[in-house]
Formats: structure tokens, sequence, C-alpha cells
């Protein structure tokens, strides 16, 4: 799935439009998704978007603008336009110049059978979910995305590359309980329908008629699926360079401000990684140690932040469009497990037996599935803010003995995962699908010696 001749072509034939003495870059990206969801146990809705979109940014006389269409044979008014909104444009003092040529050996991760996914094998897997879920009532979606993409510029720099994933989220739902499995993968094939189907059927069974418990601070052990949202968190308002520089993140590096046991790292570059190869500014995208070994050691830069750092950093390769007001962001983090023996299924709550192992050890606590509706109140402290969401159970003496209802908290995650708050981390990580095409979170579970609930279901 190599970027195509007609790709390249387009990109090449808006820089020749472009007048002399312009910096000129332009992204071309065919993207393709396809969706099947469903819902009260059957399918509603198949849906296939394909989309090729060219994207010019132009810089002149200290202004820029960027445009964008779907036009393909609309190139002539997609750089008028952009001309003429640049001469407009406020002055932008911050304009670190493009991208220089810069070789790149990654093209990204691309499974051929996932890029050409036919609705049947998403059916498949969806009829397989609700057949597991057993006269339960179950709902999800299972979809597949491919994306081909050309970067090139008037500075020389020109690179492609591709990219697959695949991802399933489906619940199945008693009279008072939600049970939640999700996943995602480079491939289609790493996605089995009756596997989750079953864990969320399991997770709904134990779930049932929950109980009330009183708010305060609980030792809780998170399973993947929670862990994502801690470390989606952690990369936007925490790791992204201008959120450090604009001193509004809780970040120092060199300090050691997590557990000796955490280390937290960037790597499109993985074989399971589903982020593109390099990053809208045309920058390749590598590896970058984030936490190492508790301590605070990078931040992913784009241009404008490695530029503002003042010659001490260059840019990572996250630049997302739009950041020239937000940052920088990470495309596929991970929170490396600890070596153990492979885990196994099991049934019941727990998702897998390294979660059972870190279970087990809780004199009493919460397993939590997942962290809901999350917004940050204080992005220099990180103090987040959110509910529970599809299966919380209380643990006592190692053993998960009562489902319970959801809670309100309001829990600093850098502080959740401090030196010494770190009682246990799961020996599998799982890769679940982020809130964007751009970023997937790669975690295991999580034991954790306390997490703040400020309020349960009756307030």
């Amino acid at each position: 799935m190599s970027a195509t001749v007609s790709e390249t072509d387009l990109a090449q034939r808006v820089l020749e439009l472009v007048d002399s003495g312009v910096e000129a870059e332009v992204v071309v990206e065919h993207a393709a998704l396809a969706l099947t969801r469903f819902a009260n146990s059957y399918i509603h809705q198949n849906v296939t978007d394909e989309t090729t979109t060219i994207r010019l940014r132009l810089h002149a006389d200290g202004r820029t603008a960027t445009t964008a269409t779907t036009v393909l044979d609309g190139l002539d008014d997609l750089v008028r336009r952009t001309l003429a909104s640049m001469r407009q444009a406020p002055a932008d003092p911050t304009w670190p110049g493009l991208t220089p040529s810069t070789p790149t050996t990654f093209g990204g991760n691309v499974d051929e059978e996932t890029a050409t996914a036919s609705p049947d094998e998403r059916a498949a897997r969806v009829r397989a979910f609700v057949d597991q879920a057993a006269g339960m009532e179950a709902a999800g979606y299972c979809r597949t995305a491919a994306a081909r993409i050309v970067y090139a510029n008037s500075a020389g720099q020109h690179v492609s590359g591709a990219k697959t994933s695949a991802a399933m989220d489906g619940i199945a739902r008693t009279g008072t309980s939600d049970g939640l499995a999700r996943l995602a993968s480079v491939r289609l094939a790493d996605i089995d329908g009756a596997v989750l189907g079953a864990r969320a059927a399991a997770k709904a069974r134990a779930g049932a008629d929950p109980v009330e418990l009183p708010p305060g601070r609980y030792e809780v052990v998170l399973e993947p699926t929670a862990v994502a949202d801690v470390l989606q968190m952690l990369g936007v308002y925490g790791f992204n360079a201008k959120m450090v520089l604009d001193r509004q993140s809780f970040l120092e590096l060199g300090k050691a401000q997590f557990d000796p046991s955490v280390t937290v790292v960037e790597d499109a570059t993985a074989p399971d990684s589903t982020a593109l190869p390099f990053d809208i500014e045309g920058t390749p995208r590598r590896r970058v140690v984030l936490v190492d070994g508790g301590t605070s050691s990078a931040v992913v830069h784009d241009r404008r932040t490695a530029a503002r750092a003042g010659g001490v950093a260059e840019s990572t390769g996250h630049a997302i469009p739009g950041g020239a007001s937000f940052g920088a962001v990470p495309s596929s983090m991970r929170l490396l497990p600890t070596d153990g023996p492979a885990p196994t299924e099991v049934d019941g709550p727990a998702a897998d037996s390294s979660v059972s192992t870190l279970v087990a050890e809780v004199e009493r606590g919460l397993l939590v599935t997942d962290n809901h509706y999350t917004r940050v109140l204080d992005p220099r402290t990180l103090v987040v803010t959110g509910l529970t969401r599809n299966g919380v159970w209380l643990i006592e003496n190692g053993v998960i003995t009562t489902p319970v209802r959801n809670f309100r908290f309001t829990q600093s995650y850098p502080q959740a995962l401090a030196p010494g708050a770190v009682l246990g981390i799961g020996t599998r990580a799982i890769e679940l699908p982020g809130p964007w095409s751009e970023a997937g979170f790669i975690a295991p579970a999580l034991r954790l010696a306390s997490w703040n609930y400020t309020g349960g279901a009756s307030g």
C-alpha cells in the first residue's frame, strides 16, 4: 500500500503552482474508514468513507496561512485562496521554517487484508460478539481504516507512508450493568469478536445489581481501558513541549516524578503502532522515552516548540494540525508492562490473569474497568475529574466480591503515579483505540495505592 503516483503527482503539481519566493508545503492524504455499528444486538449501520484531502501551508513576508480541499480538480483555486489568506493573515513571529530534506527508512505499519476488509468480515466479528453475549443486549462497533500520505515542501523534503488500523469496542448489558471489551491493532485478524464478546458478557453478569459505596480514597486496580485515559491526559497535557514551555504542565525534566516502576515510551515506529510514520510537518517520527524508570526524561516537539527551546531541542515528529496554538501530541504512547508469565483469559470481571494477579494483592480496594467523560480541572497539576463506567467491583482480601455503582472522581494523575504510589503493573499491554485516528494507547493494568472518589451514584 505504498503511495500512488497520483498522490505524489498531486503534491508536486500544487508546489509548482506556488510562486517562487513563497515557502510552501503540501500534504496529500488518501484515507478510507469503514465502520460497522451495532445496537440492540443487531447491525444498524455500515458506512464507508474514502477521501483524498490536500492541505497547503504557505509562508511569506512573515505571514502564514493554511487551507485544505477535497476537490482534486480545483488546485489552482486552492493555491489562490491560500495566497490571499496569507496576505491578510496576522504576523507569525514563531514561524520555524520548513522541514529540511530528511531521509526516512520507516514507511508505516500496513496490513493489506485490513486495508481491503469487507463488510462481511466486520459483520462476522459483530456476530461472534453478540453470540457470546448470550441473550444480553449488545452494542458497539467494529471498524477498519487505512491511509496513504505524501508530504512535499519547497525546501526539498519529500516523504510518503501508509498505515492501517482496526478496532472493536462493545458492551453487553443486563438490566443493571454494562460490561466492556475494547481492542485495537494494525491488523483486523487480531480482533476476535468472540473473545471480546465473552469478556464483555462476563463483566456484565458479574456487575449486575451493584451496591453503593461511600466516596473516599480507595486502592485501585485500573484495567488497561482505564489506564489508556491516564496516558492520554499525560500525553496531551504533560509531555507536550508547548505546555511545558508555557509553564502549564506538571512536568519537570530530570526529576523523579513517577514511581521507579514506571517507564513510558512514545514510539510510532514500533511494529504494533497504528500511527503514520511522519507528522503534518513532514518530520519523521522517532522513539522518545518520556519517563525512564520514574524520571521525567523528555517531551514531544513540533518545529515551533523546538525552535522556541533555543536550539537545545529538535522536532520529534509530533506536529498536529492546529498545533501552533496547542503544541505537539504523542501518537503511539505506551506504558511498559512488567516481565512475567504470559497472561491467560479468565472468567469474571478481570480481563486476564495479569489483572487477577494484581487483584490478589489488594486487601481492600476497587477494580475499575473504565474512566469516562474525563476533563482537566487544573493542567498545572493535571487534576482530572470524571466518572467510572462499565464495571466497578469491591476487592476484599484479594478476591473480587461485590459489584459497585459508579463513582465520580477528582484526581491528580501524576500524583496517582508518584514514587511509592504504584503498587504493581500488569504483564500484558494491549492497544486501545484513541479519541483521534492518529492516536493509540498501549497499556497494561495498574495497581495504585490511592484514587480519590468524590461522589457516588447519589451525588
